[in-house]
């Protein structure tokens, strides 16, 4: 074959190529969004939401947004490593967009580079990732979050007359919403004339830890705890189970998540308090913003926090006394999900149906 012929094949196979990858491209070009593909990878089975509630939620978004999208959804088990090795996966499959809610939140600066790296566009779910700038954040607001629990504990203790200290079971220390939870939890718990006898970082938010170290606290303590401010419904339902254990009377606990089990545990008189933040509003915004994404555009945030586009929505804290309108009458539980057995006659006198 004669050179000039040579020289002509090899343009048209570097034509040919870059026509291809500009139609299998990843990037903002938006180029074959309507069959992309987008990961929705999830923390933890500790917390019982992300496989009830977040995936269904949405999947169904996604759908209702791009009929022709695939979803490829992952959940790490609180194992930062396995995190790592489903958005590699991801990535090699060609995703368009990765929705992530990070085992360790400093860790999954690794993920977000890897993917912008590519051009494919990171949207840190529920969990903010400081260590690097995310593409955008969606999340309910956990700093108010832990204020708004800790100060409706406060306000109870203080109607009641309650005596003695408090204290404080905080969430993962590897996740950074922990860390504003947390800091919400003290803005309320500092000044507030109660002693904080003592607080704990839960590893990966496990119930089964959190209720070991508030039974050692309770042989500490005992008669002192007025009050325990838990940073969510498994680690409040843990430390529940450390009073009974005891054979203690619960002292009022708080949580956040709004879990059937929490919403339970409130009709029974077991936990003071949770916080409604329906999964809905946050899965199906992350949908949004990861279809924007997908179609090459950048959606603006509300807010800015760590320096990311941010929507940050407002949570409600849910007390025995507004829990029917709240969980319920809004629609985001059923009484026949939740008033089963032992609850069906509490339910009745608190007007659920």
């Amino acid at each position: 074959m004669k050179k000039a012929q040579v020289a002509a094949l090899a343009a048209l196979a570097l034509a040919l190529s870059a026509c291809a990858s500009e139609a299998g491209d990843t990037g903002t070009a938006g180029g074959g969004a309507e069959s992309a593909k987008v990961a929705f990878l999830m923390p933890d089975l500790a917390s019982t939401r992300y496989e009830l509630a977040d995936r269904p939620r949405f999947e169904a978004k996604m759908k209702e947004l791009c009929s022709g999208c695939t979803v490829i959804y992952q959940n790490a088990d609180s194992d930062a490593a396995k995190q790592q090795q489903q958005a590699n996966s991801a990535l090699t499959q060609g995703v368009k967009a990765i929705v992530l809610d990070p085992v360790d939140s400093a860790a999954a600066a690794t993920i977000v580079k890897t993917a912008q790296a590519q051009n494919v566009a990171v949207i840190a779910y529920d969990r903010p990732i400081p260590d690097a700038k995310a593409d955008y954040y969606v999340s309910f607001d956990n700093e108010k979050i832990g204020a708004l629990i800790a100060q409706s504990l406060v306000d109870h203790l203080k109607k009641e007359k309650a005596e003695g200290g408090l204290l404080q079971v905080n969430g993962s220390p590897t996740d950074a919403a922990a860390g504003l939870i947390k800091k919400g939890i003290h803005s309320a718990v500092d000044p507030s004339g109660f002693e904080l006898l003592a607080e704990y970082d839960t590893p990966d938010w496990q119930p089964e830890k959190a209720q070991q170290w508030v039974s050692g606290q309770i042989t500490q303590f005992k008669g002192k705890i007025a009050g325990v401010v838990a940073a969510n419904d498994g680690t409040g339902g843990g430390t529940i189970a450390a009073f009974k254990a005891a054979g203690e009377k619960v002292p009022p606990v708080t949580g956040n998540d709004a879990e059937v089990a929490a919403a339970q545990r409130i009709i029974a008189g077991d936990q003071y308090n949770t916080i409604s933040k329906p999964i809905k509003i946050v899965a199906e915004a992350s949908a949004v913003v990861a279809w924007e994404f997908m179609q090459g555009k950048k959606p603006a945030g509300k807010t800015t926090l760590y320096d990311t586009p941010s929507e940050l929505f407002t949570p409600t804290v849910v007390t025995k006394e507004n829990l029917a309108e709240v969980l319920f009458t809004s629609g985001e539980m059923k009484a026949a999900d939740v008033c089963t057995g032992n609850y069906a006659a509490a339910c009745a006198d608190l007007g659920i149906k």
